[in-house]
Parts: structure tokens; sequence; C-alpha cells
């Protein structure tokens, strides 16, 4: 009786300890995948000291569907961690040649050799090979001895061949077939001997040879390569040129001829380097990069300075504020970025004051983890991703960047990794297939479609593109992917979110990075009402796409990037003329958003007919930036926002030129009010106001008018509308306001 009580404690102790044994790695692993890499690297940390009951354990969790997504992405973030540690690999590798044996599904099993192989070591070399005869898993044995790439590893291969046969022959001799395979290498021995074969390996050429110039000629030849480059890139380059006393008149008209080539040239970085361009034009004539002293600047642009300097004035002002690429990295300090909180699922599920506090503390760990350093933005080898500030949905983005030996790096799209970095001689992981592929991906294409990377230490570019969940890639100006779908890498059931951060990755290893530009692509959706104004009983002018709703000098206005834009250069004299509503409206709300340009002046009209002034014949309220200079001498009833010539507007409201404002125009009887960007400019009654005369002492028969169109009123300068909407007051809709 005794034994068996016994026999039954003991039993019962075993159980128990097992039952701790399995509660303990669920602990452990328990952060992934929605890791914090701190936790990561915990849990990473208590990895290694696990005996094989713990490690058998783990592959039981791999056995079981419902629990194997942590035990995944906890070993393979061990795995990858113990590859880059030359000390590490041959333990773990036995580790996991111990606990096959407690792998029973398809699943585990193929998922276990697998990462024998990116290990790399020796020590998994008898297992592999005894399973190059196992019909099932003869090509993922093969694979993971063709990755482990030594000596020992090719023999074990040549000696399965011979007895191979069928289909297990052509998976061992593809491996042997890939392990003669040699990595390309693209030789850079110096800048001055490097070869570039596209723009961009140019241009990064280009750049190092300008850090290094020590004279006038030096740095005036690299300009005039550089000139020869169209797009972003090269006016980025040369940009940088304006504040070298020595060669900036000769970058100022690179710099404008570039940008005039190219309306893809723009944004707030391009925008401050024309207007300084123009200054340094102006009645100037010097010699030019390249040519003998007595060569004067309009030998080379072919149009005299003051023509010239027309040219990029009137480019200027034709230069949307929108849509352009700016700088993420102003090459001082962090500002823009910010420390990583979890993944984007986490985030969204914290308070605002959880995730504030978060922040914060992440922003405090990061100051010592990422630095500004001569113009670079360098990881230091420790910490976390850095992540923007600002959210993205689509964009184009360029990236200089730079890793050491055994790098491994990766940039994060909409908080999602990662488009890889790292260094290809890495066979272990797979690294031979070179950097720009969606490395996460599991369904769609992963790996770059061709080595395109630089020799490590050497500087290189990425041009990415991601429009919805597609991305395209160019490494160093070489497609590595193309168009490929980025997958939700926190949850693979569920799409690429439609707006997140940017990161830059924290993978333990050095990287560098410089000239960090993106450009935020628009819709291609219309322009709708939101659900509260469509319950208000408000109907939509403009859907981003037609002037279906327009009528008048619908030729003087055009649409670009879902906004109507007033272009007197491209529609003719006179502004684009009036723009009028198709219908007419008597008590409303009107709402749209506006832009000005400097010193752009417009008008909105209200009741106004068809014909003749609408200023007078129905009224304006003006659309003024009347901050400019040239409006110096304005009467209090011309200020933005005011019914012109009747009732005056509050000034100081508008948003700085080339902001957005948001505006509302409500008329009621003979009420008006005017609210901007949320703020009561003007409120009042128009007959009123006009009773003894108006303000600017005109005639104004439009004030009687009960009813007609809304227009825009064109008068000569460039602006830009949208998200026109309006509503239609009840006494208006019942009928007890008679049209004239």
């Amino acid at each position: 009786m005794k034994n068996k009580i016994s026999y039954l404690l003991l039993f019962l102790l075993f159980a128990l300890q097992a039952v701790a044994q399995v509660g303990s790695v669920k602990n452990t692993i328990n952060n992934f995948p929605y890791q914090r890499p701190s936790e990561t690297e915990s849990a990473i940390t208590s990895m290694h000291t696990w005996g094989n009951s713990e490690w058998k354990q783990l592959v039981q969790l791999l056995n079981d569907d419902s629990l194997k997504l942590k035990s995944t992405y906890a070993l393979n973030a061990y795995v990858n961690d113990a590859s880059l540690n030359i000390a590490l690999k041959q333990q773990v590798a036995e580790n996991l040649v111990a606990a096959y044996s407690a792998a029973k599904t398809f699943y585990a099993r193929e998922f276990m050799i697998n990462q024998l192989g990116l290990l790399g070591d020796d020590a998994a070399i008898k297992l592999l090979s005894s399973l190059l005869k196992n019909e099932t898993f003869s090509g993922n044995a093969a694979r993971a001895l063709e990755s482990i790439h030594t000596a020992a590893a090719k023999q074990a291969l040549t000696k399965a061949l011979k007895s191979a046969s069928g289909e297990n022959a052509k998976h061992i001799q593809a491996a042997l077939d890939n392990f003669n395979f040699k990595l390309p290498i693209i030789k850079i021995a110096s800048a001055s001997k490097q070869t570039a074969n596209t723009p961009a390996q140019k241009l990064l050429l280009l750049e190092d040879r300008m850090t290094k110039a020590s004279t006038r000629l030096e740095k005036r030849t690299v300009l005039h390569e550089a000139s020869l480059i169209p797009g972003f890139g090269s006016f980025m380059l040369v940009s940088k040129a304006l504040s070298d006393e020595t060669i900036n008149k000769e970058a100022a008209v690179i710099l404008t001829r570039l940008a005039l080539a190219d309306k893809n040239i723009r944004g707030p970085e391009v925008r401050a380097s024309l207007e300084k361009a123009v200054g340094l034009i102006r009645g100037n004539s010097y010699p030019v990069h390249g040519l003998g002293p007595s060569a004067m600047m309009s030998d080379i642009v072919g149009i005299d300075s003051p023509l010239l300097i027309n040219k990029l004035k009137q480019h200027l002002i034709n230069l949307p504020y929108d849509n352009g690429f700016v700088s993420l990295f102003n090459g001082k300090d962090l500002t823009g970025w910010k420390g990583l909180v979890m993944n984007p699922i986490a985030r969204a599920k914290m308070s605002d004051s959880a995730l504030k506090a978060a922040e914060q503390k992440a922003n405090e760990k990061v100051k010592n983890d990422w630095i500004a350093k001569d113009g670079l933005l360098v990881f230091t080898g420790h910490g976390d991703n850095l992540a923007t500030e600002k959210k993205y949905g689509d964009f184009e983005m360029y990236v200089d960047w730079k890793i050491t030996e055994k790098g491994d790096a990766g940039i994060y799209l909409r908080g999602s990794p990662q488009v890889q970095i790292w260094d290809t001689s890495r066979r272990e992981v797979g690294a031979q297939v070179g950097s720009g592929g969606l490395y996460n991906n599991i369904k769609n294409k992963s790996k770059p479609l061709v080595v395109a990377d630089n020799k490590i230490g050497e500087w290189n570019n990425f041009h990415i593109i991601m429009k919805g969940a597609e991305v395209t890639v160019y490494l160093n100006g070489v497609l590595v992917t193309d168009n490929v779908t980025l997958e939700n890498f926190w949850d693979r059931k569920s799409p690429i979110f439609a707006k997140e951060q940017i990161e830059l990755q924290a993978h333990g290893t050095y990287v560098a990075y410089r000239n960090i530009y993106i450009r935020e692509i628009p819709s291609d959706e219309m322009t709708s009402l939101t659900e509260e104004e469509k319950n208000q009983g408000f109907v939509s002018l403009f859907d981003g796409t037609n002037l279906d709703s327009w009528t008048g000098s619908t030729s003087g206005y055009l649409i670009e990037e879902g906004a109507v834009v007033v272009h007197p250069d491209k529609a003719g004299k006179g502004g684009g003329g009036n723009l009028y509503t198709k219908e007419e409206f008597a008590d409303f709300i009107y709402r749209f958003d506006f832009q000005l340009t400097p010193g752009a002046n417009n008008g909105i009209g209200v009741h106004a007919p068809l014909e003749g002034d609408a200023a007078y014949v129905g009224m304006e309220i003006q659309v003024l930036d009347n901050e400019a200079d040239i409006y110096k001498g304005l009467q209090p009833y011309q200020y933005h926002g005011s019914v012109y010539g009747v009732i005056p507007a509050k000034r100081g409201f508008l948003k700085p030129t080339g902001e957005w404002n948001e505006e509302e125009i409500m008329v009621k009887g003979t009420q008006i009010k005017v609210t901007l960007n949320g703020t009561v400019i003007l409120e009042g009654d128009y007959a009123a106001a006009s009773k003894n005369g108006t303000m600017d002492h005109k005639e104004h028969p439009g004030l009687l008018r009960t009813t007609g169109h809304i227009a825009f009123l064109g008068h000569g300068e460039v602006l830009r509308f949208k998200n026109m909407r309006v509503k239609v007051l009840e006494e208006d809709k019942k009928g007890k306001k008679k049209k004239r």
C-alpha cells in the first residue's frame, strides 16, 4: 500500500513539475509576437538558460495549432539572435536537435528544420542528413544544409545524392547548385574609382566627392555632373551648395533649371532653396563650372538673368505647397521623431494618458540610443526603434543608409516590418538575397528581385513608394521590390494599417541614415461629406474630380490633386474669371477650404447673378492674403472675410501662407456670418450696415438681392479651393423666400 502511495505521489510530483515547466515556458514567450524590443531581449536571455525539458515543452507548443503563434515567433527571434553569436550557435543547434523528437506535426518539424538551417552550424548536419531520405522533408533538409554552407554540409549533400532518386535527388541537386553559387559583389574600392550604372548610384558618389572636395574647381565639377541628372535627388544635392559662397551662384542657376524641368521637385526645402536662388541669380554674371573664366552664365542658361528670374518667380507662385517632399531629419537633432511604444494594435488599445506616459518614457530612453552626429542620424546599436511623430498613408520616400559588417536593420512602413537592410555576406540568415525585400512577408514575395547592395561601409539609397498595401523599392536605382503587397505582421488576417508611423529598426548593430525625405501621395478617393454633414443636410459641390456643379469660366479653373486651382498663366489673363454654382441659393451655409499663395486675391460671390461685377451686383466675401507687403494700405472693409465695401472683418486669423484654411459663410435673411479656422471674424446685418451708405461710398445693388449663385471671383493670382459643400437653410427649403 505504501509503495502505491509513493508511486502516486511521485507521479503527481512529476506531473506538477511538467505543468510548472509549461507555465514557465509560456510566461517567457508571452511577449511574442506583439513584443517590445526590451521585453524580447529579456525573453531571449531567459531562453538561453533552458534545459532539454523546456525546449521540448516549446516544441509541444509548436505542435498545437492554437498555441503555435507565440512559440513560432519566440523560436525565430531566439535563433536569429543566436546566429549572430559564434559562441552560442553550436549549443542552440544541439538544443534544437535534441528537442526535434518532440515535434509531431508537419508544421513543427518543417519550422524546426528551417531554423537549424538559419543557425548555420555543423551540429545539425547529422539530423538533417537523415531527413534527406524522407520524401516529406527532404527538400527542407536540403535547403537547410545549403544554408549551413560548410564543407561538412556540402559533403553530406554530395554523399546523399549518390543514393537518392526521384524528387529527393532533385532537391539535393538544387541545394548543391545553390551551394556553389557565388554572390554577386559590387566592387567599390573608393569614390574616385567606383563606377555607377544608375543616377541614384551616381548621386551617392557625387555627394562623397563633394564632401571631400577642397578646391572650387572640384566643387564646380561636381555641380556640373549633378546638373546632368534630373530629379529631386540631384536638386537636394546641389541645394547644399547654396551655403558655399564660392559656388552658390552656379548652384542657384542649376537648381532653377532642374526645378523648371520637373514639376515633381517640390516641397518646403525646395521652395526655400528656390527663394534663395532668386537673390543669387539677380543681376549677376559670373564664370560657370567646368568652363573657362570668360564664360558667362548666359552662355549656359541660354537666357538672360532677368528673364530667368521672372520664370523662377512665376514657378514659385505656381508651385504647389502640398504633396511635396519634406525632410524627416534636420541633421541636428531628433525633431519629428519619437521613441517606440509597443506595436500599432497595442497602441490603439491604450488610453490617451497611458500612451502619453509611455511615449515620454520611450523618448527619454531613445536619446541615448539614437543620436544626430555630423549630419547623420545614427543608431548606436542598443535600444528600440525610432518612430516618426506623424503617421503616413500613401507616400514616396528617399533615404540613404550605411551599415557595418554583420549589420542588420530595416525600415518599418506604417508601423509594420519591414524593408530589409543587412550585410549580404550573412548567408546563415539568408542575407545573400540582398537588401530591399519585404522580409516579414509570408504569403507574398519577401525576397528582392536582385542583389543591388553596395560594399559594407559605403552609402546606399532607398527609393520607397507605398500606395495602398503595395510597396515598390529601388535600391541604388535598381528595382528590387516591384509592387508587392506588404502583409500585416501584427495580425496576418487583417490588411496593413491605412495610416501609421514610419520606423527605423533597431536590430543591435550600427546603422547611419541621411537625406531622409518623404512625400505624401494624395488619395485617389473622391472627396465626400462626413456622416455628420450628411445628417445635417449638406450637399457636396465638388468631389475632387470634376466641375459638374459649376458653370461660367470652367476652362479658367483647373483640377489638380483634388483641388480647384486658379492658374492665370495657364488659363489666360483675368485669373480664370468667375466660376458660379449652377444652382442658386438664398439662405445657406457654405463651407470650403482654401490655400493662399503670397499676395493672392480672390473672392466668394454671394447672391451673384451670372453677369456683372459680383462685388456690386451681388456681394463679395473677400479672400485675400492681407498680410502681404503689397496690401499695407488696405481699408478695413478689404480685409479677408469682409463683405467687400460694406462690413469689415477681424484681421489676424489666417494660417501661414501655404497652409489650408477652413471657412464657413452663413447667410440668413440679411444676416451674414463668416467663420475662419474656428473663429467668427464677421457677423452683422448687411442691410443695416448699408442703410446710410456703404463704407466704400459706392453703389451695391446686389445687397437687395435675396437669392443668386455662389461664385469664385478670380482676380489674377494663384489660389486653391477644395471641400466645397453647402446646406440650404430651412426657410429656403420651405419656400418662405422668393427668388428674384
